[in-house]
């Protein structure tokens, strides 16, 4: 086993990676950037060091700079968590050059992954069944429209490489292709530095349903059942649960052991996710994530594993320690991600300082953050806060336990998502599990947040009537002073570990 593993990450992520490394007596070693010089990752680390310059382009995207840390630091593997270099091929490959042991698929798995028409036909020849569309580069706005035609409207361009939702632009009608093209074209070419895009037909009213897989260096593999990943927002994930509520034990095996044959064809090694649309009972492949994903901790709660430990044993060379035999889903797991957006306002980031946090407790109640009071929500990085996971006996018993910790978490100083989830609990179509992908815009989700916009009539009344009783703003403002929570000055510098220390902050948030 590994001595000492670099995390190439920040935030919540290299926390849990930490957490694991701990339990299993290795050094955990983080970097950090000039805009995380206080920030929570750094205390769960044996040793750590700067590795530049807030953008993410001068510190967690160099791999030069990240190679530089792991041999000063004298680590022996990096694990990416995920995001920024997570499925990168060409960082795999320098660390393969460079002797080190990356903890994921090796570098060529990883760039077929990347590439999402090879990935497409690689699937299609294992026998996976993939959505019908394009193995091939769309070179003109000309050959888009043809080939759309040929497919029917609705479409979905996407971006070869990449993922994330990023550079993808679903398309109703021909008029709208062309400028559609352009801009998927250079989001694209901004994001991941290649214009390419191909094409797939829409599949209408559709669930994300993705498996989660591992195999080891033998070729074992296993897939540890689905995530429900429907609600999202711009194709990213806000809301995943296990299991789906449309998913049977059969219809599971099937299509789990059909994605671990996928990519075990492609000799592909340690955890991956096969993404999949699911509607009418069909399964159409979507692509692969070769990392491990945000909302892995809904899997932990319902197999009971640490996947970053499986992570790390495959990794060192170790054997897959179950069998699919082994493998059973206790419960119903949900998971909120606690973004700082604005979600009244298309979901806009909002970074900021946070003034008071507090999580919440219970009987099957979990946070993955990387947050507390006094800490920055950088605009150089992703804008989540932390993760909040509720695991119970049945999808009916979650949703209500759910609502309960969402109605208990405090995150002041900015606006967060939170009320959004809220709201999106008591849509009768999410608490009957009628899920599909743009639920959120079609459904008008954010609109029935309690406490929305007041309309601007409603204002202007409010404004003539308080300029008639000026005293009544004093009044109001004598009564903030007096009933304004106190914040902690400990709690305002981030101190949260003023008893017992770090491993008392960890215990405390592994729950």
């Amino acid at each position: 086993m590994f001595g000492r593993v670099l995390i190439a990450n920040r935030g919540e992520i290299a926390i849990r990676v930490a957490r694991t490394c701990h339990a299993m007596g290795i050094e955990p070693v983080g970097v950090y950037s000039e805009a995380d010089v206080r920030s929570l990752h750094r205390r769960f680390m044996h040793d750590d060091t700067l590795i530049g310059p807030p953008a993410a382009t001068e510190s967690y995207l160099s791999i030069d700079k990240l190679l530089a840390a792991a041999k000063d630091l004298r680590c022996d593997a990096i694990h990416p968590g995920y995001g920024f270099l997570a499925e990168s091929a060409d960082f795999v490959k320098r660390c393969e050059q460079d002797g080190l042991t990356f903890v994921g698929p090796p570098s060529r798995p990883m760039a077929l992954s990347g590439d999402k028409i090879a990935s497409r036909k690689a699937m299609a020849a294992a026998g996976v069944p993939v959505t019908k569309g394009t193995d091939r580069v769309l070179r003109s706005v000309d050959e888009a429209l043809e080939v759309a035609k040929n497919l029917g409207f609705p479409v979905m361009l996407k971006a070869t490489a990449g993922g994330g939702g990023i550079g993808m632009a679903r398309v109703p009608s021909p008029d709208e292709l062309p400028a559609a093209f352009e801009s998927a074209r250079s989001v694209a070419l901004a994001n991941f530095g290649n214009p390419d895009l191909f094409v797939e037909k829409f599949v209408e009213h559709a669930r994300h349903v993705e498996i989660q897989v591992f195999i080891d260096g033998g070729g074992h593999g296993i897939h540890l059942g689905e995530r429900e990943c429907s609600v999202q927002r711009r194709h990213q994930k806000l809301i995943e649960e296990s299991p789906s509520p449309a998913i049977s034990a059969a219809t599971r095996d099937a299509i789990g052991r059909t994605a671990v044959r996928g990519l075990q064809s492609v000799g592909y090694r340690n955890a991956g996710t096969v993404e999949f649309l699911y509607t009418d009972g069909e399964f159409h492949f979507n692509e692969v994530n070769a990392r491990l994903q945000v909302e892995h901790p809904v899997t932990e709660a319902v197999t009971g594993l640490d996947l970053v430990e499986l992570q790390l044993r495959i990794a060192a060379g170790e054997p897959l320690p179950i069998d699919q035999k082994d493998v059973h889903l206790k419960g119903h797991a949900m998971e909120c991600r606690i973004n700082a957006e604005d979600p009244r306002g298309n979901f806009a980031p909002a970074p900021g300082r946070i003034v008071e946090y507090r999580e919440p407790r219970g009987s099957g109640v979990r946070v993955d953050s990387g947050v507390t009071a006094g800490s920055v929500v950088s605009e150089h990085y992703d804008p989540l806060v932390a993760k909040l996971i509720v695991h119970s006996k049945s999808r009916a018993v979650t949703i209500p336990a759910m609502e309960r910790a969402l109605r208990e978490y405090r995150v002041d100083g900015l606006p967060t998502t939170i009320a959004f989830h809220r709201a999106m609990l008591r849509v009768p179509e999410f608490v009957k599990g009628d899920l599909w992908t743009t639920m959120i815009a079609d459904l008008k989700v954010p609109e029935r947040i309690r406490g929305g916009k007041v309309p601007p009539e409603h204002l202007a009344a409010l404004a003539i009537a308080l300029a008639a009783q000026p005293d009544v703003l004093e009044r109001f403002a004598q009564r903030q002073r007096l009933h304004r929570p106190r914040v902690s000055p400990w709690a305002a510098r981030g101190r949260d570990d003023i008893k017992g220390g770090t491993d008392a902050v960890s215990a405390r948030r592994q729950r």
